[in-house]
């Protein structure tokens, strides 16, 4: 007879091969995304203090990450551009010779179809009152003229040469209008990655860093309230049904029932972005030897793969490759 316990699960966590043997979920390298900022008028990188081992980018250094990035295998690059001089409506941003808009073709000059180049539509990193849209004369932001800008700001994109646009100003109705006017430009490839579920979250303090912010009050009336589901699950919905070819969820981490549930609601492609706030907290618990760095960095992604996201913006996408490379 044997003795008891009868059933012994510990059996298959007994060794790392085993363990290996029977994971469930497993993250790819290809599946990660890395965010990547550049700086107009910079002539080497510029480090970002809240976030450690994340830099502004020169056009230059840009492209020198843009290929190491590929070498590495990830499945794609974000770019997100930060502008000398900003203004009331984000001219920048629809500009043809603007810093997002160098910098898209840069990167398609550099690695070509060697992976996914991914461009942010909104307004924010180019409009002196740091809001993701135009403001009406009573000082709110105005939906429907946002909607004109940023479906300019989608073609010159798509004009430069990015394969999935990412409108993320939870502008009502931006997908359609962003669908409409890519397929009238001719741009009928070019993808659309809806950040369908974006929360006002306190986790983006070290991105507005990054991309030198002015915002000046909140985003409260645009961005979701972190309180609710359905409203989200709503914005999918109508994200998809306007054309949406991917949908993504930001922040992660705080957000991971938020994953599942979509990944539940829809047919296409889940992403989910780890954001700066994310990142920033684990670099910091890590470098006062409160956490072990590199096991963090593998249990936060594989929460968020677990959740249901397929794909995952993070700053640590690179270096996530090569760890799971060694690991696998």
């Amino acid at each position: 007879m044997s003795s008891f316990p009868d059933v012994r699960p510990r059996r298959l966590r007994r060794s790392a091969a085993i363990r290996r043997l029977v994971e469930e979920n497993r993250v790819a390298p290809a599946e990660l995304v890395l965010p990547m900022f550049v700086k107009e008028g910079l002539t080497e990188p510029r480090p970002i203090a809240s976030m450690p081992g994340v830099v502004q980018h020169s056009r230059e250094s840009l492209r020198k990450a843009a290929a190491e990035a590929v070498h590495a295998g990830i499945g794609g690059i974000m770019l997100f551009g930060v502008p000398e001089r900003k203004d009331e409506t984000g001219s920048g941003g629809i500009d043809p010779d603007g810093i997002l808009n160098v910098a898209i073709r840069d990167v398609v000059a550099e690695v070509g179809d060697g992976t996914v180049v991914m461009s942010d539509v909104c307004l924010d990193e180019f409009t002196s009152h740091g809001h993701c849209g135009l403001i009406a004369p009573d000082g709110t932001v105005d939906n429907d003229a946002t909607l004109a800008a940023y479906a300019e700001m989608a073609v010159a994109q798509a004009d430069a040469g990015a394969h999935l646009l990412g409108p993320s100003g939870m502008m009502d109705g931006q997908v359609g209008v962003i669908r409409r006017a890519l397929d009238a430009a001719g741009h009928t490839d070019a993808g659309i990655l809806a950040y369908a579920v974006k929360y006002a979250s306190a986790f983006y303090g070290p991105f507005r860093e990054a991309v030198e912010s002015t915002l000046q009050g909140d985003r409260r009336t645009y961005q979701q309230d972190p309180a609710n589901l359905r409203d989200s699950l709503r914005e999918v919905r109508l994200d998809v049904a306007e054309g949406a070819d991917l949908v993504m969820v930001k922040p992660g981490l705080p957000y991971l029932d938020v994953i599942a549930a979509v990944r539940d609601e829809v047919d296409v492609p889940v992403a989910a972005y780890q954001i700066s706030g994310e990142y920033s907290m684990v670099e910091a618990a890590a470098a006062n030897g409160w956490i072990d760095r590199e096991r963090a960095i593998l249990e936060t992604l594989t929460s968020i793969r677990r959740a249901g996201a397929q794909i995952i913006l993070t700053y640590w996408a690179v270096e996530a490759a090569r760890l799971l490379r060694e690991r696998y």
